[in-house]
Order: C-alpha cells, then structure tokens, then sequence
C-alpha cells in the first residue's frame, strides 16, 4: 500500500485507540458537550461587547470563565444553510441545505457530530428549532429529539418528542429549557451532548414548504418576549451604528429598481420596537442558560461540560437601511458571537482574535470528545486556539450564499465573498459588473465601494486569487 494511502488509515486508527482507550484501562473522564445556538443573533447584541442596556448576565459570566472569541463568521448568513454547516463542520456546497426551502430529505442525510457521538456511546439530544423544512421527525444521531415544525411557536408550542407530537403549553424558551435540564439530569455512566437550538430571537411566524412564511394564527406576531420580560426594553433608547440611517450609496446590486419593492429608505430600515422585542427575547434566553448551568452543577458535571454558544448569523438594525434582509454579506449579519467554556482547556477571559467560522465547531467537538470520526470536515478545529497556542491559522473566510424568491429586494443577489483582516470582496454571481470591495480598516462599516477606484483596483486582483483559492479548496457547489 503507497505510504500517502496508509498514512491517513494510520492516522484514523491511533485517533480511534486513544477515542476507545486501552482494552480494560479506564481512560480520563470523558467530556461532555452543550451546544447553544440562539437565532438571528447579532455578535454585538450581548452586555459583554458594550450594549448600553441589554442584560445578558449568565452570557457575560459565561464568557468571562472561557474563550469569547473576536472575529466569528457564518459561512451562510441564513438559517437553513448555517444550521447545517454548524452541525456538519462543512459549507453548503457540500452539505446541500442552500436554503430556507424544504430540504427534508437532505437534512436526514447529513453527516452531523451527533452520528459519531451516538456510535461512541454518548447520549445525543437535539431541542428546539431544526429549520431545514417543516419535518420535525428524528434524525439520525440523536437518541433524544424535541423538534418543532419549521419555525415553531413562541406561545404554547407544538413539539416532535421522539416521533410523537405534542402540545405544550407556555413560553418556548421555558418549554424547550425544561426538556434539556430533564436531559442533564438523565442517566450519568454515559457523557451527554446536547444541542438547544432557541426559536429567539425569530419572529413569530409560521414557515410554509415554498420557504415563505406567515403569521402564526391566533398568536402575537413580530418578536414575542416572555409575558414577564414584555416592555422591559420599552423605554430604552436603541443604538445605531453610523451605517445605519444615512443613504445608501455605492451599492448597485441594493439600490437596483424592482418591480413591487420599495427604495431603500427610512421607512425600509428595522424599527425601535423591532430591536427592543428581539432584546426582549434574549432575557428568557439569558435565563434559560443560567438554569442549564445551574442543573450542570447540581449534576456535578459543569466543570468537564464543553459549552458553545453561538448564533447561526446575525440581523440589521437599519444598517444599508436595511431590516430582516439577513443573507447579505455585510458585517452585521455574517460576524456572530462565539462563545466557548470548559475550564480543562481553556483560561477564562479569553478573547481570540483569529478568524473562525461555524464550521469549525464540528471538528472541535468531535477532537474534545476524542472521537473518531472519517467524515471530512471542511471546519478546522479550534482546540489549539482554545489552548492559547500560537499556530498557524487562516488569513481569509468563505461567505457564500444563494439566492431563493424569499426576500423580492436580493433576489437574484447569490454571491461569493472573500473577506480577509482588511478587506471584504463581494463577488455577485447573476448581477455582473455589481460587486463591492471595502477597505475594512479605513471604512469599518462599508460605506465606501471601492470597486471602480484606483485603491479598488490595485487590491482587486489579490481577493480575486483568494477567492478562487478558497473555491478550489472547498470544491464545487452541490447541485440544487
């Protein structure tokens, strides 16, 4: 056997060994995983990064015991597409799940970390929102599941428990909270992990099969807090980021003329309420991880507990005059919070600066529970970052994203981006002679297009070459 095939099969099996450890030798504890994702979350959106009033003390203490890292990104700034590449450590040109439309059977055929987890021994548990088409039925993985349909109910919701339906009365937030805690507290001789995927910071609307969505009937639309956090927010003044209400200039592929969709504008931009309701919606998010900590303890099993808490991307507050418009390639929606504890290998206080993206969490997982596990992953793990370690790392991310018949005003708007420490290059793939380049150090948030400028020009050329590397790297797209 050449020595380039045997290699790998070599590396696999000592990763195996030291996963199983040796026969009738207790090896260490084994880690447990917890898995938080919070929608639509914005990486600014937390009291630790300086929001003015936004209370977010268990998020805070969280990552002040452990690694908060700086410079996070989406690979898809959309839910059904980040979902997946969260759980499966690779882009959606591998995994399949491109959009928000119902890709039900995809979505029982991916690879996620849950597969190898179960195969090891763990106990897996998905709860909350699976998001990849309406099917709420169990996947493969997860030997718990507490799903809902879509894009589930804030108010007396409906879950898959197991493959049996059932109605819940009260807040998701709490309901779904009550599931895990339940989970926690189960059976101790195996490690757990545990994904709580929250229906916060959504609106609450109903998901149809076409990817289109719809209020919930009988229920509050728009963002639904908790009834005891209802108005917390109600007199706070919200901030803006300097992006956020001036015209929109520079941007041909936003400012294009579209039959039924109204010009950029004020009246085009998110709203005070809008802002306060989706911060409204954190407070029973805050609460429900200070109770998953709280059980952790009482479990004795808090300190050997990896937790991440991310966002699959996150949201415009009137940025670009813009509002729910999340699939587009500017800071605000694909930068997410990423935050990661387990005292065995992280110092508190942490605060990464190197660029990571979703999916990086499959592999760190799967490295932290020593795992064995064959399927490629397209993520690199975060272990030695997490150590502190000084190694060699990416200098670019990925941002791909295509287009679905959702949102009328991006229709037509599927791109490619390269987005590096300085610069980002939006490369439109329907709209030629439409892209954008920005000076990220000059020009923080995206203002000036430097695409037709002599400073446009002469960095043009590098972004181009970095991303048709990352094309090359990451292979080519799925078909639809």
């Amino acid at each position: 056997m050449p020595l380039q095939t045997l290699l790998p099969l070599v590396s696999w099996v000592v990763l195996a060994l030291s996963a199983c450890g040796s026969p009738g030798a207790p090896g260490p504890p084994r880690t447990n995983i917890l898995v938080i994702v919070v929608d639509d979350l914005r990486w600014d959106d937390l009291g630790i990064d300086g929001h003015p009033f936004v209370e977010t003390p268990a998020i805070d203490r969280l990552a002040r015991e452990g690694a908060r890292f700086r410079n996070a990104f989406a690979t898809t700034p959309l839910c059904s597409p980040s979902r997946a590449s969260i759980l499966t450590g690779q882009y959606v040109r591998t995994n399949g799940i491109r959009d928000n439309t119902a890709r039900d059977a995809a979505s029982h055929q991916l690879q996620t970390f849950a597969r190898p987890l179960a195969a090891a021994g763990w106990r897996t548990g998905f709860f909350g929102k699976w998001h990849m088409g309406n099917d709420d039925s169990p996947r493969p993985g997860f030997t718990r599941w507490v799903a809902m349909k879509g894009q589930g109910e804030a108010i007396d919701p409906e879950f898959n428990i197991d493959g049996t339906r059932v109605r819940e009365h009260g807040y998701v937030t709490d309901l779904l909270t009550d599931h895990v805690v339940a989970f926690l507290e189960g059976a101790r001789e195996q490690p757990f992990m545990a994904v709580l995927a929250h229906k916060a910071l959504h609106p609450n609307i109903v998901q149809r099969d076409d990817g289109s969505t719809g209020a919930v009937a009988g229920q509050a639309e728009g963002f639904v807090p908790a009834p005891r956090h209802l108005g917390r927010y109600a007199d706070a003044v919200v901030p803006r980021r300097p992006n956020a209400g001036p015209p929109v200039v520079g941007k041909p592929a936003l400012l294009r003329a579209i039959e039924g969709v109204a010009p950029l504008g004020p009246d085009t931009a998110t709203p005070d309420r809008d802002v306060r309701g989706r911060l409204e919606m954190l407070l029973a998010v805050d609460e429900s991880l200070a109770r998953i900590v709280q059980a952790l303890k009482d479990a004795g099993e808090y300190e050997r507990t990896a937790i991440f808490l991310t966002s699959d991307h996150g949201y415009f507050y009137g940025e670009h005059q813009l509002n729910d418009e999340r699939r587009l390639a500017y800071e605000e929606t694909i930068r997410i919070p990423l935050i990661v504890r387990y005292p065995p290998l992280v110092a508190a206080d942490a605060t990464p600066l190197a660029m990571v993206q979703a999916i990086d969490l499959a592999p760190t997982i799967l490295e932290l529970a020593r795992v064995a596990d064959p399927v490629p992953r397209q993520g690199m793990s975060l272990v030695p970052l997490l150590r502190g370690e000084d190694v060699a790392w990416r200098n670019s991310v990925l941002i791909e994203y295509t287009t679905d018949t959702v949102f009328p005003r991006i229709r037509d708007m599927g791109y490619q981006a390269v987005r590096t420490q300085r610069h980002k290059y939006i490369h439109y793939l329907e709209l030629p002679g439409m892209d954008e380049l920005y000076d990220l150090e000059a020009d923080p948030y995206e203002m000036a297009n430097l695409i037709d400028t002599a400073q446009g020009r002469s960095a043009l050329p590098a972004l181009e070459a970095e991303l048709k590397r990352l094309q090359q790297q990451f292979g080519a797209m799925s078909p639809p």
